[in-house]
């Protein structure tokens, strides 16, 4: 082979090995529990990380009208893809949508307890509904993972601070499964 074919073939190489890196999500390595693993019909389309609150509420306890307790109302986050790019936003229903217009609304499948202390649980959810055509639109599952933060107070919710909301920092790792070509 001549130095000029070498040369053609290493760079054909090069640009398919890229090529195949750039349609692959970039992740991180979490150790997931069995309980928050999707079906195996299912593929990583994107992992996001999210920056943002879950506010909370002094309320009534649901289970002593006597007693007071911080209810959970909302997250409140952006997201941002591995190049620390803004690429949309999560919020109640929960709801993730992305700049491309596209959302997903998530329902609760199962949670576990977050391995850092004082952070919120990890969870799955189903696509309870999508919409839109962009990265969330073919949405079949999401979890959330490598939490930190974002739980509610130990103290401070009485009757003195009923109706009173607070806003928990809290970070996460979101990603979002679709169905297998």
């Amino acid at each position: 082979m001549t130095r000029k074919m070498l040369g053609t073939a290493a760079a054909a190489w090069a640009a398919l090995l890229l090529a195949g890196c750039a349609s692959s999500p970039v992740t991180t390595t979490i150790v997931v529990p069995d309980s928050l693993k999707v079906a195996d019909t299912q593929t990583l389309s994107l992992e996001v990380k999210a920056t943002g609150v879950q506010i909370y509420q002094c309320a009534v306890a649901k289970a002593d009208a006597t007693q007071f307790e911080w209810r959970f109302v909302a997250p409140e986050a952006d997201l941002f893809d591995n190049a620390g790019e803004k690429i949309g936003k999560h919020y109640a229903g929960p709801t993730w949508e992305s700049t491309d217009g596209s959302k997903v609304v998530g329902a609760l499948q199962a949670h576990s307890d977050a391995p850092e202390a004082g952070a919120i649980p990890w969870l799955l959810l189903n696509a309870k509904s999508t919409d839109g055509i962009g990265v969330f639109g073919l949405t079949k599952s999401i979890q959330r993972l490598q939490t930190s933060g974002g739980n509610a107070p130990a103290d401070g919710c009485d009757q003195a601070q009923l109706g009173k909301e607070v806003r928990v920092p809290y970070k996460a790792i979101y990603r979002f499964y679709s169905a297998k070509p």
